[in-house]
């Protein structure tokens, strides 16, 4: 019975968690590190560790709620976008600005590749950063 009630309290705190991490993203403009996201979840007075932030994140981008990409050094950054259909993203290395890109030719592309191989049912991420005008101009 306890190991019961243990469960119903963990899955009630991870839907509890997931809540916060999502109002955080939310107010958020552009992509954020999950540290940041942390930090900004417990100054508004929020109680969750780093690990369960990286968790709900992973959780969240696993079930295509929110986008993520890679900086040059290898960190993940997210954000909740407004666009649901599958998308890609071109990003600042230097100041993390990022733009919505539609490549109907590369998902032509990654069609093509998948059924020469005999694949189905094929995903793909595809990450373009480099340095935007307004950094390259400064």
């Amino acid at each position: 019975m306890d190991r019961d009630y243990d469960r119903g309290v963990t899955a009630t705190r991870n839907t509890t968690q997931r809540r916060e991490v999502i109002r955080a993203l939310e107010r958020v403009q552009g992509f954020v590190s999950a540290q940041d996201l942390h930090d900004m979840i417990v100054r508004d007075g929020g109680e969750v560790a780093l690990a369960t932030v990286y968790s709900q994140l992973r959780k969240l981008s696993d079930a295509h709620q929110i986008d993520v990409v890679m900086t040059d050094r290898g960190e993940s950054l997210y954000r909740r976008c407004g666009d649901d259909a599958h998308h890609h993203h071109l990003a600042c290395r230097t100041c993390g600005a990022t733009v919505e890109v539609d490549a109907p030719e590369l998902e032509r592309w990654a069609q093509e590749i998948a059924e020469r191989f005999g694949y189905g049912e094929v995903r793909h991420v595809l990450e373009l950063n480099g340095t935007c005008l307004s950094c390259r101009a400064r």
